[in-house]
């Protein structure tokens, strides 16, 4: 399996169309967001991740999400059992519980079992 994409977003839905085929439409994708109150600041980003699945392939698979802060160290940690049919595709959604002890960025390593990790930063702004 591979990730095709991987993106912190507020929100998600997902439609039909003819064909059959599907839809996701994302709200609210964001690469930073401004802190509401005093350090810490603890939030819970959800993070989406899109992956597809090669017709010669299991179709079943483990996903890690590791969220390093700026110094490399582990914040948190996400693993799951991963199954899409064979030739097709799957979203996924991972939850982070981030706390932040100063502005500025905590990266998603997210990658499924033996591939290579896709880095998605999320910023914490000072408050404007």
């Amino acid at each position: 399996m591979d990730i095709v994409a991987a993106l912190f977003v507020e929100g998600i839905e997902q439609r039909s169309v003819p064909g059959p085929s599907t839809r996701f439409d994302l709200t609210g994708v964001m690469f930073s967001l401004p802190a509401t109150g005093d350090l810490p600041v603890h939030i819970a980003p959800h993070l989406v991740v899109f992956v597809r699945c090669p017709p010669d392939d299991s179709g079943m698979g483990t996903l890690e999400v590791e969220f390093l802060d700026a110094a490399g160290t582990e914040v948190a940690r996400n693993a799951q059992p991963v199954t899409v049919q064979p030739g097709k595709f799957g979203r996924l959604l991972v939850k982070g519980e981030l706390t932040y002890e100063s502005y500025g960025t905590i990266e998603a390593h997210v990658k499924l079992t033996g591939g290579a990790p896709v880095v998605v930063p999320l910023t914490l702004l000072a408050p404007a």
